[in-house]
């Protein structure tokens, strides 16, 4: 891992991160059970450990900013942070980016 200000709760591992990914959605998985909702109705709109892992780390970039919410170039360049601070995640930090537009709109030369 690199120096980045980005590295979250210390630049703590991608393994302790997927661990406490795996928990928040075990967690979301169980209240949903327990209100009556039927799994197979939502299971497959609940991220991915590994999408949820890039939500967290997208979030405390956020944080560091003051809690301001990125602009789009913005966005992509914490993503694409993300992606090259944890190189197992970069798969998935490019398919978000790509269900979201960001790289649709870099390749239309869009500003940067």
């Amino acid at each position: 891992m690199t120096g980045s200000k980005f590295l979250p709760r210390g630049g703590v591992s991608l393994e302790v991160l997927r661990a406490e990914a795996q928990q928040e959605l075990d967690t979301v998985v169980l209240e949903r059970l327990h209100a009556g909702e039927d799994p197979w109705a939502f299971m497959e709109e609940l991220p991915t450990v590994d999408e949820l892992v890039v939500y967290l780390l997208r979030a405390d970039a956020i944080n560091a900013n003051d809690g301001q919410h990125p602009s789009p170039t913005r966005e992509y360049r914490v993503l694409r942070q993300i992606a090259l601070d944890y190189p197992s995640l970069t798969r998935t930090v490019w398919a978000m980016l790509g269900r979201h537009g960001a790289v649709s709109e870099r390749a239309q030369g869009h500003p940067s």
